[in-house]
């Protein structure tokens, strides 16, 4: 029979093993294009992201479409409800990232590189990394 801290910790131990091989696929991108982003430059971005996708929601020439997949994504955020709960550590929060990424990609790739343009509250080398990450080309 099976004792409760055998199964905390396969828990765990299944934990630390997809902790270990994002870290691994994180690791690989960023050798694969060297001179990208570093993980501190990506975190630099967080909040100038926050307020691009605030401006782009509020922002009356983007696509509703893409207004209302942002306000989607806000309620997703405020909600206690997540596809991973925050309480398990990394994994909790990773999903959060994955989900903004995804929308991120998404709502600029609708909006288009001149509304990104537009609204980018940070630096230009910022710009330069978000239109990147969204496969966009920066606009005339």
């Amino acid at each position: 029979m099976t004792t409760w801290w055998e199964i905390a910790f396969s828990v765990l131990g299944g934990m630390l093993v997809l902790w270990l091989s994002l870290v691994l696929v994180l690791w690989l991108e960023q050798r694969r294009h060297p001179g990208g982003a570093s993980i501190r430059d990506l975190l630099r971005l967080a909040p100038d992201v926050a307020r691009l996708l605030q401006r782009l929601a509020a922002d009356r020439t983007v696509p509703i479409g893409v207004r209302i997949w942002l306000a989607v994504l806000l309620l997703y955020l405020l909600s206690p409800i997540d596809l991973i709960p925050d309480f398990i550590p990394v994994l909790g929060y990773a999903d959060d990232a994955i989900v903004v990424a995804i929308a991120l990609r998404f709502a600029t790739r609708r909006a288009g590189s001149a509304a990104v343009t537009r609204q980018w509250p940070g630096t230009p080398e910022g710009l330069s990394a978000v239109l990147r990450l969204a496969g966009l080309k920066p606009s005339a």
